[in-house]
């Protein structure tokens, strides 16, 4: 630590040894310099603040239509507008800079040193996006004269405010005729579309998916009926084979002194009654179900009966049809052709099942393609009668006189001629000037000391020359020599002091300075 503290002190020790020749080259640097800042031609801006609304009537007709510019698009185009070739010409032109122009590559050199200088900005950017509000720009340009930046700025917002009236005027007529080429573009395409869907239904009749599903939700309900069939036929036979069981046991003929006469009898009374219940009510009806079910308990006892029992009866007893086997008999007919109707049914429908099986790899692709055909075709009619209604309100803007009225365009603050100049910035200048010579001062009496060096310690010189040092003798200063060096610092610190007075001056009379020195230069040039 002791040795950093004593290199450092080594080099603040030697630049102090040439301290008169470091301020005399800081003072000479700073006083050229300062003169380099007084001879800086002034510059004057002249700016205009003006109020845009870059929306028109195709914003509202062509929203959700094509992609919306944001405030940065409208920016760049009205930059673009501004710094075209054409209109910087037209304003170098009237405002007489081409006058000591000679040549086409003085022209071309010119017009990119005034596009250069034009600025157009946004003005409380994120505040007008949060608000959502109409754009406020600045034009700005800075020149070496305040008359020609006041021209540059004026032309420039004639143009601006020419250019934006005459969008304004033909804003809802290029709207109209953009939305009738869409419309009718969209109308072959609906046109084109509605043929496509015909032709395609017409060429798969028996793939069309119904109202109830595609093509698995149909092979789904199909298999579900040929299950439910498929049992029905199931209960249907055997019910088919109880009732000729029950056939087997029952007599043709009966006798009415028989056991069985009596409840046969019954039986008959009961579908006697039944007939009657019919004629008043339906099959659902309380009185109906109890009396089947009545007659069915009646049916099931009577198990008895013999039919040899009423063929050997004697010729005393009358003899009749049994109306049970009669019954059951009918019934067996009727059971019998159900089930040969549940047969067709049933192979109708397994026929069916097949078909759509087999129909596996056919199906499923009709129904993406008419899905797709579908889905263009209503896309396309929903666009078509978006722009149709959008060209209604738009003939309907015009009609009304609000074509123009939604490009609004207000200057906020004119353009003025620059009483006093805007740059360079000269008080930053002479600060850097100033820094800039202390800096050269001190640089140079540091290069001194490496080429010269001084040295306060002995160590220092064994270390350069690589020998011991054997002893050193002090300086003796008396009286004579100690004020001797008191005058010195006293005056350095005068000379020091009197370069930052200077430097105060010259700071604060910046602008009369500068007009001085522009003089004695203009002077000196004629």
């Amino acid at each position: 630590m002791r040795d950093q503290i004593i290199l450092i002190y080594s080099y603040l020790h030697g630049i102090w040894q040439y301290r008169w020749s470091a301020l005399l080259i800081a003072c000479v640097t700073a006083v050229v310099s300062w003169l380099g800042v007084y001879a800086m031609p002034n510059q004057y801006s002249a700016h205009a603040v003006m109020q845009i609304d870059t929306t028109s009537i195709m914003q509202p007709l062509l929203e959700g239509l094509a992609v919306e510019s944001d405030v940065e698009t409208g920016l760049n185009i009205m930059s673009r507008m501004l710094l075209s070739r054409k209109n910087l010409e037209d304003v170098i032109r009237q405002t007489d800079m081409d006058l000591n122009i000679d040549s086409a590559a003085e022209m071309d050199r010119l017009v990119e040193s005034l596009a250069g200088s034009i600025v157009l900005k946004e003005v409380d950017k994120e505040k007008s996006r949060k608000k959502n509000s109409s754009n406020i720009y600045e034009l700005s340009y800075a020149g070496d004269s305040a008359r020609l930046a006041y021209q540059v700025v004026s032309k420039l917002l004639n143009t601006l405010i020419e250019n934006t009236m005459d969008a304004a005027r033909t804003d809802t007529a290029a709207a109209q005729k953009f939305l009738d080429r869409q419309i009718a573009e969209y109308e072959n395409r609906l046109t084109t579309s509605e043929q496509a869907l015909a032709v395609f239904k017409r060429e798969n009749v028996g793939f069309m998916p119904d109202e109830k599903g595609g093509y698995y939700a149909k092979l789904q309900r199909e298999e579900s009926e040929l299950e439910s069939l498929t049992s029905e036929l199931r209960l249907a036979k055997r019910r088919h084979s109880a009732m000729m069981k029950q056939l087997d046991g029952e007599a043709p003929l009966l006798d009415n002194n028989s056991y069985g006469g009596s409840k046969l009898l019954k039986i008959r009374r009961y579908r006697e009654e039944l007939e009657e219940l019919l004629v008043k009510y339906q099959e659902q009806h309380p009185d109906v179900r109890a009396l089947r079910a009545t007659i069915a308990e009646a049916i099931a006892e009577d198990t008895e009966t013999d039919v040899d029992e009423f063929t050997d009866s004697g010729g005393g007893d009358s003899v009749e049809f049994n109306p049970v086997y009669q019954e059951l008999k009918a019934e067996i007919g009727r059971s019998s052709i159900s089930i040969e109707t549940l047969k067709i049914k049933l192979s109708e429908q397994a026929s069916r099942v097949e078909k759509l099986k087999k129909a596996v790899d056919v199906l499923p692709g009709v129904e993406a393609k008419l899905v797709k055909l579908n889905r263009d075709y209503d896309i396309t009619r929903e666009r078509y009668l978006s722009l149709v209604a959008r060209r209604e309100s738009a003939r309907l803007a015009q009609e009304v006189g609000l074509s123009g009225s939604n490009v609004k365009f207000r200057i906020i603050d004119s353009p003025r001629e620059p009483t006093k100049p805007s740059g360079p910035p000269r008080l930053l200048f002479l600060a850097a000037a100033f820094l800039l010579a202390i800096g050269a001062g001190l640089g140079w009496g540091f290069l001194r000391y490496i080429f010269q060096p001084t040295y306060i310690e002995s160590s220092q010189i064994s270390n350069t020359i690589g020998l011991p040092v054997l002893g050193s003798v002090g300086l003796y200063m008396t009286d004579e020599h100690s004020r001797q060096r008191k005058k010195q610092l006293l005056y350095f610190l005068l000379v020091f002091f009197l370069l930052v007075f200077t430097f105060i001056v010259v700071a604060v009379f910046n602008e009369s300075g500068s007009f001085l020195v522009s003089e004695l230069i203009l002077k000196g040039s004629t």
